[in-house]
């Protein structure tokens, strides 16, 4: 007996997969149009569409993803290019915040998002190559360096592609968004200006950025408008060993410094570590200011910063991508997020 139900269940046939044909069958509608419907195609009617709707649930009828590619040529995922070390990337909150905006806009889609990070040393061009060869539908670049020459290559290519963070070249039609740096940067001299602060320096991020370069800018006008001297740079890479390093750069120059502006808050900690190591208080001695408003760490002390809302932006940027690859070649302005001052307990005014 046991021996008659093991030949009977070997030889019970599997249940055929549902064919595109027995979908259009079921629905009572040609193949075209079952296809079309089931690829989100356009001239499919209201009544068709929902004949097919119910189909697929009766049937379990799963997408052939490779065919469907054919036929819209896509590829259901998107890019997002972060051009920085892996290290960087794992230890810098403003990427994960990148990510999670990005992921966030993508909740409701199928599409699925490919990270690609440059290698140390690594040829960008590589990158580019990969992004041209139909791999993915588009492209969202973050942390861009001006000698990658992403712009002009991802805008020849005719790829859907947004930045966040202002490309070096506006001019290209490459959509952007960015938080207002220039103002930030002012913002800060403004501040520390009014706390009392005269003998100011600043930490910049990487110049060849143009984040790092908007900020430098922003940081100069707000010292000419509240009637100070340009101050101290030094040049950082907007991690907290290039903050510290940079700091010690500013003090050896001016051990009287007491107000200090990091292009970013991971510089601006590294900095603080400078000064505590150098027997200087914050901010008794020194009053330090950040940019980014990402960490918040228990126990260290309240860093007054700039703020760029990075989930926001990043979430704003996938949603202009999604729009450009359903739209291709349609013209948007820049978004651009205001900056906005937040101030903490590591640049109190001066007593007195």
């Amino acid at each position: 007996m046991n021996e008659q139900i093991h030949r009977g269940l070997r030889a019970a046939p599997a249940r055929p997969t549902p064919t595109l044909e027995d979908l259009a069958t079921a629905a009572g509608v040609s193949r075209s149009t079952a296809s079309r419907a089931i690829n989100g195609g356009s001239r499919v009617s209201p009544e068709a569409q929902a004949a097919v709707d119910a189909a697929v649930l009766s049937l379990g009828y799963t997408p052939n993803r490779a065919a469907r590619s054919l036929v819209t040529r896509r590829t259901s995922s998107i890019a997002l290019v972060i051009n920085e070390p892996d290290a960087r990337v794992m230890m810098d909150p403003f990427f994960a915040a990148v990510i999670t905006g990005v992921t966030e806009a993508l909740r409701e889609t199928d599409m699925q998002l490919v990270l690609l990070m440059s290698r140390a040393g690594g040829d960008p061009s590589r990158t580019v190559r990969y992004l041209r060869g139909g791999h993915v539908d588009g492209a969202i670049v973050v942390s861009h360096h001006k000698a990658d020459g992403w712009t002009e290559e991802l805008a020849a290519s005719g790829l859907p592609t947004v930045f966040i963070g202002r490309p070096w070249d506006t001019g290209l039609g490459i959509h952007y968004v960015d938080v207002d740096s220039f103002e930030g940067g002012r913002l800060a001299a403004l501040h520390l200006a009014a706390a009392g602060r005269t003998r100011l320096g600043t930490i910049t991020g990487p110049l060849d950025m143009t984040a790092a370069e908007d900020r430098l800018d922003g940081w100069r006008a707000g010292l000419k408008e509240a009637g100070l001297p340009a101050g101290l740079v030094a040049h950082g890479d907007f991690t907290p060993a290039g903050g510290t390093e940079a700091a010690e750069r500013l003090l050896a120059e001016d051990s009287g410094l007491d107000g200090m502006f990091a292009a970013s808050d991971l510089m601006a900690r590294g900095a603080i570590t400078a000064l505590k190591a150098a027997g200087r208080s914050v901010p008794g001695d020194v009053a330090v200011v950040g940019f980014d408003d990402h960490l918040t760490v228990p126990g260290e002390l309240p860093l007054t910063t700039i703020n760029q809302p990075t989930v926001e932006m990043a979430e704003r940027a996938a949603r202009l991508l999604l729009e450009d690859i359903e739209n291709p070649g349609a013209a948007r302005e820049p978004v651009i997020y205001p900056a906005r001052l937040v101030v903490r307990e590591s640049s109190e005014p001066q007593a007195g």
